[in-house]
């Protein structure tokens, strides 16, 4: 990534004081509440519509390192996190016959990169940052049915019948994103809408996910380690793989990946719009209880141990789309970019998304259509590299689990690689750390420092300059970023009221 001017060719270091915007958010999910955490404590005016009466977080762990904990400092949140965390210091990948085939090593991280990677499940995360946000804030069991831009602002029309009124419209709102659909017939209708972003969401996985109970006993004495335990089991004759990640609390967050076939991505392509409900786990969960794992385990033991509402069956779709705003409307996390799970770095490239937006609106000099596009290209043209690094992070780490004769090539390959090649891996993915630019910046105490990134370079000019929040407003916009394909004005649109796996939305 090409290093921008000079916080984007401004020469003034006055801290802006934050923008009188009113932001709608659509979707509660990790890439959602984190955004409406930053607006928070921006004091940027907002609100969120999640469908969902309540949002269950089904997943399994989510991994947290150096690449967001500084953020979570800057929060007050790092202390919490890691209370409730493991460190990962290494994992160990075995065949379906327990034969250990590789390992990685990740203790590198806390003199690298100023943190470890934090291994938290993803419902002990969600609540610690969504009970941070009011919750008069937050409109569960809202539908968005409809949404209307033009150049004075936005309108979204629920399901309830009523409407909200706001100057921008937020989609968070996960792979199958209804705001993401609305925006592109508006587009295209307009005859900007790139090809790609017309093309379904490809996958060639399906998931299974969930977390035991607390296990207690002798046979779970692996869970006293004070280090996450962390390994991987790939089938040799059969298109599965598997994973285990333990908890601060003894608990198991575990994942069964199916890789798919030409045939069975048709025979599964009917649920694409639609939620796999308890019937589709529980078949899947038949299918792989006697799948080995290491301690003297099998599959069907941790599915036993786990709650039945938190077992969920799920598709990894994966896709990089180009248009990540058009008008008044920007999109975020899995709405604009869905990733593969492997590299860990979905959730993280939403809460990643969610600080530049949240910096860019922040520093917004008015509400005026120009002065939002010209944030929003700022925002894609800092995020979207990093999503294509992180996408592509993403592929390759998949290829550690999956089962073509090129994945065992690849396998092979990384048993052997020099640690220096694996440091080098995991500095690429761990150099991009942003911070917020209205809050206090952390400094930065990895040895390998932060690739030079336009948000953390305005965190340390406005820091630098101190923060008087009411000093006037100062717009910082990239001019090495090239506009958006979309319009000024767009028509009225019905968002698609299709359904969509929630579980795993960013």
């Amino acid at each position: 990534m090409s290093t921008p001017p000079s916080v984007a060719g401004s020469t003034s270091t006055t801290p802006p004081r934050p923008t009188k915007a009113k932001v709608l958010i659509v979707g509660a999910g990790i890439g959602g509440v984190v955004l409406a955490l930053l607006f928070e404590r921006a004091g940027i005016s907002y609100e969120i519509f999640e469908r969902a009466k309540k949002v269950v977080p089904l997943g399994s762990a989510i991994s947290l390192g150096p690449n967001v904990m500084y953020l979570f400092e800057q929060l007050g949140l790092a202390e919490e996190i890691q209370a409730h965390s493991k460190d990962i210091k290494d994992s160990a990948q075995y065949n379906d016959n327990l034969e250990l085939i590789g390992a990685h090593i990740y203790s590198h991280h806390n003199e690298r990169y100023g943190y470890a990677v934090n291994i938290i499940p993803r419902s002990i995360f969600y609540e610690i940052v969504e009970r941070r946000v009011p919750r008069e804030k937050i409109h569960y069991g809202t539908k968005v049915l409809s949404l209307m831009q033009n150049r004075e602002g936005v309108m979204i029309r629920t399901w309830d019948n009523q409407t909200h009124h706001g100057d921008i419209l937020v989609g968070a709102d996960g792979a199958y994103s209804a705001v993401r659909q609305s925006l592109y017939m508006q587009l295209d209708k307009k005859g900007v809408l790139p090809p790609t972003d017309k093309e379904r969401l490809p996958f060639t996985n399906t998931c299974l996910v969930g977390t035991t109970n607390v296990l207690e006993g002798e046979k779970f004495n692996f869970l006293d380690r004070e280090e996450c335990y962390f390994i991987s089991v790939v089938a040799k004759n059969k298109p599965y793989t598997w994973v285990l990640f333990s908890t601060r609390d003894r608990r198991i967050c575990w994942m069964v990946v199916q890789h798919l076939s030409k045939k069975s991505v048709k025979d599964n392509d009917s649920f694409r719009n639609s939620e796999w409900g308890p019937e589709a786990a529980d078949v899947m969960a038949k299918e792989v209880r006697d799948f080995p794992l290491p301690e003297n385990m099998t599959m069907g033991e941790l599915i036993d141990l786990t709650p039945k509402e938190l077992i969920s069956k799920v598709m990894l779709e994966e896709k990089l789309f180009e248009t990540w705003y058009g008008g008044r409307t920007v999109l975020l996390g899995d709405a604009c970019h869905k990733m593969h799970p492997a590299a860990g770095l979905g959730a993280v490239s939403a809460i990643h998304d969610a600080v530049v937006l949240a910096s860019r609106l922040f520093e917004l000099p008015s509400t005026e259509l120009g002065d939002l596009e010209k944030a929003f290209s700022a925002y894609k043209g800092e995020r979207y590299p990093m999503a294509v690094k992180s996408y592509e992070s993403s592929k390759t780490m998949a290829k550690l689990i999956a089962q073509s004769w090129i994945n065992v090539i690849v396998r092979a390959v990384t048993k052997h690689m020099p640690l220096f090649l694996w440091l080098k891996v995991m500095d690429s993915m761990m150099s991009y750390r942003p911070q917020v630019t209205f809050l206090p910046l952390v400094p930065d105490r990895g040895t390998i420092k932060p690739t030079k990134q336009i948000s953390l370079e305005l965190a340390k000019k406005f820091n630098h300059a101190g923060s008087d929040a009411s000093s006037s407003v100062t717009s910082v916009t990239s001019s090495s970023v090239a506009p958006s394909v979309a319009s000024s004005a767009v028509a009225p649109s019905v968002a698609s009221s299709a359904a969509a796996p929630p579980a795993t939305s960013a």
